[in-house]
């Protein structure tokens, strides 16, 4: 189970075709994980990629069964937008925070699928 840092609407980014999501899984030890999501949010740095062109979501959910974790979901508009993002100099910073908290990382890419949720699948989804 995971749990919300940030309660950002997520309906925007499923608006745009070619969307891609990257799920980006910190783990550390002692906490480092969470420290270093406090430290993104309190510098200003999480604020300032969710203001970058292109950006759809940008948010930070904590892992219930696993307190070392932390779930990044980072969604942007195309890939020349994410491209963007990666020539940034916040970049630099994001590295550098990551070595500072000891911190590896596990990536999940996801392009969105046109056609949406499957008829079969709706009858689970209640609204």
């Amino acid at each position: 189970m995971l749990t919300s840092c940030n309660n950002r609407n997520s309906s925007e980014a499923t608006s745009h075709d070619g969307a891609i999501t990257v799920n980006l899984y910190y783990t550390g030890k002692d906490g480092n994980a969470r420290k270093f999501v406090e430290e993104m949010e309190s510098s200003g740095t999480a604020d300032a990629i969710r203001k970058e062109e292109g950006n759809l979501r940008y948010e930070y959910f904590f892992s219930a069964s696993d307190p070392e974790t932390v779930l990044l979901i980072d969604n942007w508009i195309s890939q020349e937008a994410l491209d963007a993002h990666h020539a940034t100099p916040m970049m630099k910073t994001i590295s550098e925070l990551r070595e500072k908290y000891d911190l590896h990382m596990t990536v999940e890419r996801y392009v969105k699928d046109e056609q949406g949720v499957p008829l079969s699948d709706q009858s689970f989804i209640r609204k």
